[in-house]
């Protein structure tokens, strides 16, 4: 929600056009966190607790997930980015997949009133615990079934989430991001590009179940017919 590194690209909304689908990074806005270390060794009781999704995983130890799921207006600028990137108009539809507590549906919601927004999320939890004036659009639910018609969004967002599932299920989620997507579609999964990488991203996952090198989910992606943008989360 990865060979050289691909190079960076410098954000200028007025030379971007999204005719050609693929690769880029719209969340390098977001302050830089700590993850070589979670505090101590991660144990398996402690991922048992975190695939639960509920109050540990959310705010409870870092070894259990975030360590406190607060907000911080940190998704402002990249509701911002997203808006001139894709450029939504205020009447936009959005569906995030994988909401969380909805703080980036709150950041967008706030910057385009009459934006359509939807959230869904598997965590009961974090749904119960979501910022209050968007939880009237939040469920819990699959992202292997999502319970919205064809081409219903113009936008379709799953940030840090497909990659919690098993391959199959994850096939299923990438098809159904892109059913109801009538435009545009953003995911960043888990992902490496070496052994260094990978071996630190052993170290620090906690719930993913199919995490695997930059080309092998690009080929995943051709594989399920997704044909919108995409990142990764590196453990650099």
């Amino acid at each position: 929600m990865r060979m050289p590194s691909p190079p960076s690209i410098t954000f200028n909304p007025h030379s971007f056009t999204t005719d050609t689908m693929g690769e880029i990074n719209l969340l390098d806005s977001l302050p830089k966190t700590n993850r070589s270390s979670r505090g101590r060794v991660v144990t398996p009781a402690d991922r048992k607790l975190a695939c639960q999704f509920g109050k540990e995983y959310f705010d409870g130890p870092r070894t259990q997930g975030y360590g406190g799921y607060i907000y911080d207006g940190r998704w402002k600028p990249v509701a911002k980015r997203l808006k001139a990137y894709y450029h939504l108009p205020d009447s936009a539809r959005v569906l995030d997949v994988g909401c969380a507590k909805g703080f980036l549906l709150h950041d967008l919601k706030e910057l385009m009133p009459h934006l359509e927004i939807a959230g869904v999320d598997i965590s009961q939890y974090a749904i119960q615990n979501s910022v209050e004036n968007v939880r009237p659009f939040l469920s819990v639910g699959n992202a292997n079934k999502i319970p919205w018609p064809d081409r219903y969004f113009d936008l379709v967002l799953s940030i840090n989430t497909i990659h919690n599932l098993d391959l199959n299920n994850c096939k299923m989620a990438i098809r159904e991001i892109q059913r109801v997507s009538k435009k545009y579609t953003y995911i960043v999964v888990d992902a490496y590009r070496d052994e260094l990488e990978k071996q630190r991203l052993l170290d620090w996952i906690l719930t993913a179940k199919t995490f695997m090198h930059v080309d092998k989910w690009e080929n995943l992606f051709q594989e399920t017919g997704y044909k919108g943008d995409y990142y990764w989360f590196l453990m650099e």
